[in-house]
């Protein structure tokens, strides 16, 4: 204890294990809560343009602290793969209904990648972001984004490019 200086401890139980498993079974924090992050990453990559799809599935990277979790990447990638697994099953035997010989040509690769920056990657691509030559052209006031609001930034990114 920081006031008495005695030795404490503390007795974790299962309640260590709680906090990375919201992330995968997020209906034990809330009823409302109910999509894993597994299928929260397929669904925005799902909303991509398709020939962009299998690369995306190949190089999911982690970032964040909270993603620092032992076995947290191992755990998400066989999640995905599950998930991306069901839908083409699905979809090969829908094909086979017309041509019973068929078989998908490329299955996609899941791979999900950590890295030593992983924590700080953020911060990280931010910084590289906000050292580009025109990123000055891009900003936004803070001023100006409490008076125009949320439009005001779609707007200007979906005018101009770095």
């Amino acid at each position: 204890d920081s006031k008495t200086g005695k030795p404490y401890e503390v007795d974790c139980g299962y309640e260590q294990f709680l906090g990375p498993e919201l992330f995968f079974n997020p209906e034990i924090f809330h009823e409302k809560f109910t999509t894993p992050l597994g299928e929260m990453v397929d669904d925005c990559i799902q909303g991509t343009p398709m020939d962009c799809r299998l690369k995306l599935y190949q190089n999911i990277a982690l970032s964040g602290g909270s993603t620092m979790f032992k076995n947290f990447g191992k755990r998400l990638e066989r999640d995905i793969k599950k998930i991306v697994k069901k839908r083409e099953d699905v979809n090969e035997k829908r094909a086979q209904i017309r041509d019973p010989g068929y078989k998908l040509k490329r299955r996609a690769d899941v791979n999900v990648v950590s890295h030593k920056q992983q924590r700080y990657a953020v911060w990280f691509g931010a910084s590289v972001f906000a050292d580009q030559p025109g990123f000055a052209d891009k900003s936004i006031s803070r001023a100006r984004y409490l008076e125009e609001g949320p439009r005001v930034a779609r707007a200007t990114m979906m005018d101009k490019s770095l």
